[in-house]
């Protein structure tokens, strides 16, 4: 039987300048992450259906229409992770990291998967950067947590996005609040969208976030969840704000930033971008106390975000591509073989200086080699042909100016690190 050679509808392949993208992200995150304390945890891909039940919430579009299900061969239910927190707690609660260390700082980076139309940065395979931050109530970790975000963004080198922040409150402040959301849509109910409707009897905090226009139009009257907050939630959510604003960080407070599950409390907030069509949010995260104790564990307090991956490389996609150093032609003719053992021990020597590159390994013309040279993204074309292998040196072209000059062997990684 011949082999079905095509990949899966939502799920793609990635070679440069997309995955160099996608390094790009993850190796800043781990310099940025790790000086504010994070350390990497890596988690399965594959959980017991049950966790993502209690953690995302059985009422979820995600848990009943989205997740990759399945029975093993003993009939226990699996799933491929639709987001990474459940796995995060998962891990924290069963290694007992909480009597190991009084706050723990964790990120992780990998590929989740939700079954839904495949558009443009949404695939059924995409990935996500996240940042747990568990075993402090304070605002000072809330405020640290989305300063280490915009701090991340800005090494991105991303432009034209915001942050949009919101306060929803605690388990002894928000039931008023909901009480007074759902008599104010009570007699606007003919007017929302289907999944309004439901979401008023389960959910309604979830109808301020809906972004259809009648919805929206229909709660611009709606309560504010900042004006039922207790002292205590307001006073810290005053203390995030105050340390943004000493920071120098600009943020717009939004009445309609919710999350729909009972543990989510006080700071929530998203990044958006308005270059990425209709789903805005670039990342989104919040305070989470309840989470932990919720999936077994201790009552400790957490806040976290999340980004995806797919939609900040939409927004990176006009950035430069990463240059290589050089890369290494080595003329045809007389000893070319010689040379061509030259050449390849040069490539190695200016690796193991530091500097990135290639060389051609074919016996090719010179245009030929040329032109590969200039497909290949280099700052600099090496030449070497036999008048620079008798003086041991090779030709050094800048592939931007032109300028060519000849540089002895033992100077060249010197010359192309000053340039």
């Amino acid at each position: 039987m011949a082999c079905n050679a095509t990949r899966i509808k939502g799920f793609a392949d990635m070679f440069p300048p997309d995955s160099d993208v996608f390094t790009r992200m993850e190796t800043l995150a781990r310099r940025i992450f790790g000086q504010c304390g994070f350390v990497e945890l890596r988690t399965p891909i594959l959980e017991y259906t049950e966790l993502f039940k209690r953690s995302i919430g059985e009422e979820t579009d995600v848990v009943q229409k989205e997740m990759f299900t399945f029975p093993d061969r003993k009939g226990r239910m699996m799933t491929m992770r639709p987001e990474a927190t459940a796995g995060v707690m998962r891990a924290y609660i069963e290694s007992s990291l909480h009597t190991r260390e009084s706050v723990s700082r964790l990120f992780t980076t990998g590929p989740m998967f939700r079954y839904e139309r495949p558009q443009k940065g949404r695939m059924r395979q995409f990935h996500q950067i996240n940042c747990e931050c568990l075993g402090s109530d304070s605002p000072y970790a809330d405020a640290d947590l989305i300063l280490m975000l915009t701090r991340y963004i800005a090494a991105l080198g991303l432009r034209d996005v915001s942050l949009k922040i919101n306060s929803l409150g605690c388990s002894r402040c928000r039931p008023a609040f909901k009480e007074a959301l759902v008599a104010y849509l009570r007699d606007k109910a003919d007017g929302l969208c289907e999944d309004c409707a439901r979401r008023l009897e389960t959910n309604p905090l979830r109808v301020l976030d809906c972004k259809q226009p009648g919805c929206k139009e229909l709660t611009e009257g709606a309560p504010r969840l900042l004006d039922h907050n207790c002292p205590e939630c307001r006073a810290h959510f005053d203390t995030v704000l105050e340390l943004l604003r000493a920071q120098g960080v600009p943020f717009e407070q939004d009445d309609r930033l919710v999350r729909g599950l009972d543990y989510y409390c006080r700071t929530t907030f998203e990044v958006v971008s308005g270059h990425i069509g209709a789903q805005s949010a670039v990342a989104g995260g919040g305070r989470y106390d309840g989470l932990v104790k919720s999936l077994g564990g201790p009552d400790v307090p957490g806040v976290g975000f999340a980004m995806g991956m797919e939609r900040v490389a939409l927004l990176l996609a006009d950035q430069e591509a990463p240059r290589k150093d050089f890369f290494l032609v080595v003329l045809p003719g007389d000893d070319g073989e010689q040379r061509r053992h030259r050449g390849f021990a040069l490539t190695q020597q200016l690796r193991e200086a530091g500097l990135g590159g290639e060389m051609c390994f074919s016996d090719a013309g010179f245009k030929s080699q040329m032109r590969q040279a200039g497909k290949c993204n280099a700052r600099y074309c090496l030449i070497l042909g036999p008048d620079e292998a008798a003086q041991e040196a090779v030709q050094v072209k800048h592939m931007d100016s032109g300028e060519q000059r000849l540089v002895p062997m033992n100077e060249l990684a010197a010359a192309l690190e000053t340039k």
